[in-house]
């Protein structure tokens, strides 16, 4: 079975993984534009430090503006929307987002963002291959421990 087939299983079982999106620029965007076409998972937050960047890049890629209009991750969590904030903090703190895909580019702000996420229970997907290519061993033993 491949990953796109467990996806669609989870949609079918209504069990969407819930992620969490740092950094909605350019990499960011490019994720974005793939979520739509994604059974299985629930984009639960955007966290950027432009939140109107991240919404300039969500109508760019074909978000309509309803489907991030959540006030706040928890009401995004109970209603199936997307909350765009700019506290990276509290998305990772989030007890029931349970992926972090890491896009800002910025390799000092992945490396925290990754430990932070590891430190609350979180897989990461690290889209910055800078963080990776500076501190990958880190990365690598830090996520393990978790």
């Amino acid at each position: 079975m491949n990953l796109y087939a467990k996806l669609q299983e989870r949609e079918t079982q209504g069990k969407r993984l819930r992620v969490g999106l740092i950094g909605a620029g350019k990499f960011g965007a490019m994720y974005l534009a793939q979520v739509p076409r994604t059974p299985g998972l629930h984009l639960a937050g955007i966290a950027d430090l432009s939140v109107q960047n991240a919404r300039t890049n969500l109508e760019r890629v074909g978000w309509k503006a309803e489907r991030y209009a959540a006030p706040s991750l928890d009401a995004a969590l109970s209603s199936g929307l997307t909350h765009v904030g700019d506290d990276w903090e509290a998305l990772v703190a989030h007890p029931e987002v349970e992926i972090i895909v890491e896009a800002t580019g910025n390799p000092i702000a992945a490396v925290e963002h990754a430990i932070s996420a590891f430190r609350h229970g979180k897989h990461v997907v690290m889209v910055t291959v800078e963080a990776d290519a500076m501190c990958g061993p880190l990365l690598a033993r830090r996520a393990r421990e978790a």
